[in-house]
């Protein structure tokens, strides 16, 4: 018995694990004054670290998060909210998957971690990235059901990702319809985590739930070329509406127009070659995928 303690004695101590990361250099920091100037007038009733820290959750819950597509964040008010359930109802052609890309590329460029719930499986990773998508920052998810596809988006609110966008994909939506209280708890989680909750589906379906809902006409095509010439398809045309809003004015309807980014701005006129041909034919352009991609038939 004393051999073995002996033993046990002569045994080198193992250091203890480090449970937490070094602390930033001092630069890096965020001084206290910094912090109470960006609070404002409301940081003068503040003594504690705690309310510090709960009041900036508060002023990062308020905040919005660029879309990527100026039409949708005039209509919003200024972009998708945090801790909020938008839609964006609209059937084939309407431009939905094109706003989810540009959303996508909007918010992983900025560092933070997005989840694609794409319950249409229409996500091409190549175009996906071309289009700005980081990819080493966007978790995809494939269900088969409409159930499994709020389940999945449940999941990932209360695992803290940013941005969580379900994609139902075309109509039908696969499988039944979930009850009016699986888009509520949604809703409060993406309010309890404070991101960015889009619905993309082809009718609307989140009723009551949604802070916003707004709904996309079928896209009309753009096309560069006479009638002696190959037509190209240059871009797609559309139009938002301001269906719901619960601090906003309903009815605001805008254009919405994305151009194909791989199109040819040449154009024969005489047998001459003409370049730089305008492909904005509105007030609002925006970048969708190549034309053999998903993107341009949603």
């Amino acid at each position: 018995m004393s051999s073995a303690y002996s033993w046990i004695d002569q045994d080198p101590i193992l250091p203890l694990p480090a449970n937490l990361p070094e602390p930033p250099p001092a630069a890096q920091r965020e001084s206290l004054a910094s912090v109470r100037a960006r609070l404002g007038p409301a940081a003068a009733n503040l003594l504690s670290a705690t309310e510090l820290i709960s009041a900036l959750e508060k002023v990062r819950h308020d905040e919005s998060v660029l879309s990527g597509v100026p039409v949708l964040d005039e209509l919003l008010g200024g972009g998708l909210s945090r801790g909020k359930l938008t839609e964006l109802a609209g059937r084939t052609s309407a431009g939905r998957f094109s706003v989810t890309l540009s959303a996508l590329a909007s918010v992983t460029s900025l560092g933070e971690a997005s989840a694609l719930v794409d319950l249409g499986d229409h996500l091409d990773p190549q175009s996906a990235q071309a289009d700005g998508v980081d990819l080493s920052r966007l978790l995809w998810i494939r269900p088969r059901r409409l159930k499994d596809a709020v389940a999945s988006a449940e999941m990932l609110l209360a695992t803290g990702f940013q941005l969580v966008i379900v994609d139902l994909g075309l109509h039908p939506v696969p499988g039944p319809r979930v009850a009016d209280a699986a888009w509520v708890r949604l809703a409060r989680s993406a309010a309890a985590q404070g991101s960015v909750l889009l619905i993309s589906t082809p009718y609307p379906i989140t009723r009551t739930a949604a802070e916003a809902s707004v709904s996309a006409q079928q896209s009309r095509g753009r096309w560069q070329g006479s009638a002696n010439m190959p037509r190209l398809l240059v871009g797609t045309s559309s139009r938002l509406t301001l269906e719901k809003h619960r601090h906003m004015r309903a009815g605001t309807t805008r254009p919405m127009s994305f151009t194909v980014h791989e199109a040819i701005r040449e154009s024969y006129e005489g047998g001459r070659r003409r370049s730089d041909v305008s492909l904005k034919e509105h007030t609002v352009s925006e970048r969708i995928a190549a034309p053999h991609s998903n993107t341009v038939s949603r």
